[in-house]
């Protein structure tokens, strides 16, 4: 066959153009739609982040603040603690204040006239007054005399026989004891009965010895 015979013919040659046309401006197309795509997606991304960045920032100033009250709560509540414990007892010293006054008016007294009645009866009024101002805080004194003896409140100084007090019996106190509230703020100093021995002839002048002491404190 001649090679002329092979060339495309004039309808062959312009749908061939055609399509080229065709496909380059798909070509065109697509890589207008890449590109579009592409730039949107960093703008997209860049959005994220700064709505992130802004969270961030939000969240860590809500931080700042948060520990910025409650460093400040605990210097307060530091303060408050120490002005608590250097003012704890202000309410039992107020009280305890007219007692002092009492007993400057009974040594102002004492100075000025020779009346020791007066003068006694001034300083157990003032005696009364602290115990009672002790009360209010939940002082109470330990009951003694006459008393089974109990080591949790009474501390044995002695053993005296007694005829007339029972065995393990307290006979008498020489140091008040006081409780506080229900425990023990200290125990009273006593002696002790035990039995007598009949034929034991130190046991009525220890009996005596006790009478005259307890007559003593009576006047």
């Amino acid at each position: 066959m001649d090679k002329s015979d092979e060339r495309p013919t004039p309808n062959e040659s312009h749908l061939t153009g055609e399509n080229q046309s065709t496909i380059v401006d798909e070509n065109s197309a697509e890589e207008t739609t890449d590109a579009s795509t592409n730039e949107e997606v960093p703008t997209v991304l860049q959005s994220e982040l700064t709505a992130k960045m802004t969270e961030i920032q939000e969240l860590n100033d809500k931080y700042l603040r948060l520990a910025a009250e409650f460093e400040n709560y605990k210097r307060r509540a530091q303060r408050d603690q120490s002005e608590t414990v250097r003012f704890a007892n202000e309410k039992l010293l107020k009280d305890l204040l007219p007692t002092i006054d009492n007993l400057e008016r009974a040594l102002q007294c004492s100075q000025e006239k020779s009346d020791t009645e007066g003068l006694r009866e001034g300083v157990e009024l003032t005696y009364k007054q602290f115990l009672d101002t002790l009360e209010k805080v939940g002082v109470k004194q330990v009951t003694s005399a006459g008393e089974p003896f109990d080591p949790a409140k009474h501390q044995a100084v002695g053993q005296v026989e007694s005829s007339t007090v029972a065995e393990n019996f307290v006979v008498d106190e020489y140091q008040k004891g006081y409780f506080l509230q229900d425990r023990i703020l200290r125990p009273a100093m006593v002696t002790v009965a035990k039995t007598a021995s009949t034929d034991d002839p130190s046991v009525s002048q220890g009996e005596e010895s006790h009478e005259q002491h307890m007559e003593g404190e009576q006047e």
